[in-house]
């Protein structure tokens, strides 16, 4: 068996960034940028007034200074002349301010009579204007890779970028396995249960950027793993749950070395989730067969299925993020293998606290629907204190 960060390693060595595509602006959001993208104009495009209020000289500022008003400029209505000694221009917040000017006085420091204003006796020292470009210069560069979330949306469309070059979504074919499976909504028997992880690792899938092909569920025969390996080919990353230990009934690895399946490995040491697969198909497609019991395939897809999907969007910091925490019950020693156990993640009066459930077994999903972080127990870790230091895996929700 190998080890969890060794298993990443060649998960990871098995995948590579999609190719780009460009999608319009109303369709980026939560995509990858693909490569960086140059502003249209800088921002903002000229120097603006930041307040409402009166544009002039800063030579004119002095309390009780009087000066006659030659025009009015609003957002989007710039007035073209200048201003002289002596003059001011009604300007409202957003507009350019005009030549000559080099300061804009707050409305609430100047009282007007008709064309003339008189400046009070307490002026703000502000300036009160954005200088062009304060913001980004007409050369500014959005640097891929990154995730486009509301802000970079906001950032894109000020930089006028129309088209947005994004990677690909990876499509993700999900074979579920077992002739003890039956999809939601269906009349299982006695003997048969009901196959969540689809649903699971379906959201997982797509909260990072992928889309996901559920195929049928394939019966344990080679027939009916043949059909659905062959509905399979053609996406981007094939995805196995159950069948990968090494049971009578468990054929999965073997039907896929027909189709040309070389393994990078199979069994980790960790718990859950110790038999899972990872390889290549014959035509370089990636394979990951997860376990089948709910919380080993979901764990494993934190550690392993999104990570791969990270690098395949082209992110670059694709591992899942590491906290530490103070624990506020004791744990016992570990075994050889790293144990992710279920947990639950609060902010303490001094910090990050973590608490192990009591029941860790890996099929039980109401544990894991109460859990926010799994605590990370390295192999033959020696038992741990309450307030001691561990560290934790966030669970995004």
């Amino acid at each position: 068996m190998i080890t969890v960060s060794e298993a990443q390693n060649l998960c990871l060595a098995l995948v590579r960034p999609l190719p780009i595509e460009q999608v319009p602006l109303t369709r980026a959001s939560r995509r990858v940028l693909a490569s960086d993208v140059k502003a249209g104009r800088a921002q903002p495009p000229f120097a603006a007034s930041a307040m409402d209020g009166y544009a002039l000289r800063s030579q004119d500022v002095q309390p009780g200074a009087v000066l006659r008003v030659v025009g009015e400029a609003a957002a989007g209505h710039a007035w073209h002349g200048q201003i002289n000694t002596g003059e001011a221009l009604r300007i409202f917040t957003g507009a350019p301010v005009p030549l000559g000017a080099d300061r804009v006085v707050i409305q609430e420091d100047v009282r007007r009579t008709g064309d003339r204003i008189t400046l009070g006796d307490k002026l703000d020292k502000s300036l009160n204007i954005r200088a062009q470009g304060a913001d980004f210069a007409s050369d500014y560069m959005l640097t891929a890779p990154r995730r486009l979330g509301p802000s970079e949306l906001a950032l894109l469309a000020a930089m006028n970028a129309q088209h947005i070059p994004v990677t690909r979504k990876p499509e993700v074919a999900i074979i579920a396995t077992g002739d003890e499976l039956v999809m939601p909504g269906e009349d299982p028997r006695d003997d048969q249960i009901i196959a969540s992880n689809l649903f699971a690792l379906k959201a997982m899938i797509e909260s990072v950027g992928g889309q996901v092909r559920l195929l049928p569920i394939a019966r344990d025969t080679e027939a009916s793993l043949m059909t659905v390996y062959d509905m399979a080919m053609g996406a981007d990353l094939i995805v196995t749950i159950g069948g990968a230990s090494v049971g009578d009934h468990d054929l999965v690895a073997e039907v896929a070395a027909r189709f040309g399946l070389k393994q990078s490995f199979y069994k980790i040491a960790m718990r859950p989730g110790k038999p899972l697969i990872a390889g290549a198909f014959a035509d370089g497609t990636p394979y990951l067969g997860l376990p089948g019991n709910p919380v080993s395939a979901i764990v494993c897809g934190h550690l392993f299925l999104l990570p791969m999907l990270r690098a395949m969007l082209g992110l670059t910091d694709v591992l899942p993020p590491l906290l530490h925490a103070t624990l506020t019950a004791a744990v016992d020693g570990n075994g050889p293998r790293a144990h992710y156990m279920r947990a639950r993640l609060t902010d303490g009066p001094s910090g990050r606290e973590v608490g192990a459930f009591d029941r860790q077994d890996s099929s039980l999903l109401t544990v894991l629907s109460e859990a926010n972080a799994l605590l990370i127990r390295p192999p033959h870790d020696g038992p741990r204190g309450k307030g001691e230091m561990v560290e934790v895996l966030p669970l995004a929700d």
